[in-house]
């Protein structure tokens, strides 16, 4: 099994409960191993999966003995591999994965895939073109910064804006 590691962005948009989002995989872009993934590599695996009733796993570090959650979707767009689900409260390491992803301490995605079909790019490196998806993992080393969590939600986050606004609130009533 392959991994590629990615960076998730240092904005949040909060939501609710326990779900993320975001980009496990943007096509078109180097990753610090020197591959990069073209559009259309994923099409085949999920549609197998599909079939088979099957879904790509929410893992934490690429551990199978850690599922976290449920990805609810797993699709490709012009962009790269979208991926939206949830973090299972009453799993322990899912929720520590929320605490460390609220505090920005963990906050990559990674892909877990076997390469299927792949073009040598000349001065080193490949073009994975056809890949079947395994699992894609909340990781702390991430590969590829351009893919990124989008969105993250949770009891701390809405915490931290909660904080926010009462500061700000202060700050105004400081001024009188």
């Amino acid at each position: 099994m392959e991994y590629k590691f990615l960076q998730a962005a240092p904005g949040v948009v909060v939501a609710e409960g326990h779900r993320i989002s975001g980009y496990a995989s943007v096509f078109g872009q180097r990753d610090k191993g020197g591959d990069t993934v073209l559009p259309g590599a994923y099409t085949a695996s999920l549609k197998r999966l599909a079939a088979r009733g099957e879904r790509v796993r929410m893992l934490w570090q690429h551990d199978p003995a850690q599922p976290i959650g449920i990805w609810d979707e797993v699709r490709e767009d012009d962009h790269g591999l979208h991926v939206s689900g949830r973090l299972l409260p009453d799993v322990a390491r899912a929720r520590e994965a929320q605490a460390l992803l609220e505090a920005g301490a963990v906050d990559g995605l990674s892909i877990g895939y076997r390469t299927l079909r792949a073009e040598a790019v000349p001065g080193g490196g490949r073009k994975l073109v056809e890949l079947e998806l395994w699992e894609v993992s909340l990781v702390t080393f991430p590969m590829q910064v351009e893919a990124r969590i989008a969105t993250k939600s949770g009891l701390l986050a809405d915490m931290a804006g909660l904080r926010a606004q009462i500061q700000a609130a202060r700050a105004r009533v400081a001024q009188f």
